[in-house]
């Protein structure tokens, strides 16, 4: 078996690969006992290891940094295996680098009340008792936590199955997506950080839309220089929905009603963000689905994961606008069944207004990358593009809550 490059001396592991790893590298025996964690063999012996950055663009102000681990050891027997683990390196957001562009009569609000242990909670809660068949959560080795608000998550590197989902795997998702939300009902669980609020309706989406949506992303929608940009301009000519400006500003100001109907409909605790990018398919077993990278640790109306698990793909452009049309049929009624076989009867209306009103909450008015009007080249034109787009297919599907 071939060594990674680098990370040997003398048939060992040299430690001085771990070095990416900065202030969370292990010493001597912790790294043997990860080894043995991963490999699941008392005794095994590391005797190589390569640090390899995750090449992603981070959208979490709570993610540090991402690695995957990979090395070679060797067993009592004698056998060399290979082996590899997942790092998530996680933060308080006062960390952050940009926690700077928070305006500061909020920033101390928005730094208490981001959940930034969420992922270590769920790994020490009872969640995987659970899931139902079909879901469930990638092995956590080893969990490091330090007393400046860090933390480091040492999981399973999930070898994903290659290729673009298919339809009969968002039904899937969908119908798993319901079983868990009716097995998550909250007269059934808790939150998994209990605190103030986390208890209350509709919390967490309430928090984002009157802060990421309301205060940030409509103004600049309303405002007529931002539509006249030539990105967005171009964008929006050659999809030639000139109404998409107009029709954003008319659904923002029916968000306070939404909001209210939502917190109104059946509560459940559901992932928070089921996006198939957070459902991984191992490449061993492509009927089961890895669930990573949980959010909303509070009670959403029923349905509310329904609104990543379509477009997260088309957001990521891996997926066309076209598609979600019949992505979201699929995934209405594969939903509603996952619910009825855990014992939730929900009216269609009412599922339907739970999926399709948080979406409109938390993705119709930050869609269109305005972030990227600095750059010009091809690239970020394509994206404004697909990006319009995806925006009007959102528009159109919220509509059926009219």
């Amino acid at each position: 078996m071939t060594s990674p490059p680098g990370g040997t001396m003398n048939g060992t592991a040299d430690l001085t690969a771990l070095a990416p790893l900065g202030r969370d590298a292990l010493d001597e025996q912790q790294f043997t006992e990860l080894v043995e964690a991963i490999t699941a063999e008392p005794g095994a012996r590391p005797t190589a290891v390569q640090v390899v950055p995750v090449d992603y663009l981070i959208g979490t102000p709570s993610t540090e940094q991402l690695l995957r681990l990979f090395g070679t050891a060797e067993l009592p027997s004698g056998e060399q295996v290979a082996w590899s683990c997942f790092v998530k390196k996680l933060q308080s957001v006062r960390h952050w680098p940009m926690i700077h562009l928070v305006p500061e009569p909020v920033r101390q609000d928005f730094i208490d009340n981001m959940p930034w242990r969420l992922e270590i909670a769920v790994h020490r809660s009872d969640l995987a008792a659970i899931l139902p068949d079909g879901l469930r959560l990638p092995t956590a080795y080893r969990i490091d936590e330090h007393e400046d608000d860090r933390a480091v998550l040492w999981m399973e590197n999930v070898d994903q199955a290659p290729g673009c989902w298919p339809m009969e795997r968002f039904e899937r998702a969908a119908y798993l997506l319901g079983r868990l939300s009716a097995r998550r009902q909250v007269h059934l669980v808790k939150p998994f950080l209990p605190s103030t609020g986390t208890e209350t309706p509709g919390i967490g989406l309430r928090y984002y839309t009157n802060g990421r949506v309301l205060m940030t992303a409509l103004p600049g929608l309303a405002d007529e220089q931002t539509w006249r940009h030539p990105l967005l301009a171009s964008a929006v000519c050659n999809a030639g929905d000139h109404g998409l400006r107009d029709d954003l500003l008319e659904l923002g100001e029916r968000l306070p009603a939404v909001l209210d109907a939502l917190d109104a409909l059946p509560q459940t605790y559901q992932h928070g963000d089921a996006s198939p990018q957070n459902l991984l398919v191992p490449k061993d077993n492509e009927d089961e689905f890895v669930v990573i990278d949980w959010g909303f640790d509070c009670p959403q109306a029923v349905g509310f994961d329904l609104g990543q698990l379509l477009i997260g793909l088309a957001h990521a452009g891996e997926l066309s606008a076209d598609a979600l049309p019949m992505i979201h049929r699929v995934i209405l009624r594969a939903f509603m069944e996952g619910l009825a076989a855990d014992g939730m009867q929900v009216p269609e209306e009412q599922v339907r207004y739970g999926y399709l009103g948080s979406m409109l909450c938390r993705a119709a008015f930050t869609a269109l990358p305005l972030d990227l009007f600095g750059k010009n080249d091809s690239a970020t034109e394509g994206l404004f593009y697909e990006r319009v787009r995806l925006t009007r297919a959102i528009i159109d599907l919220v509509k059926e809550i009219d």
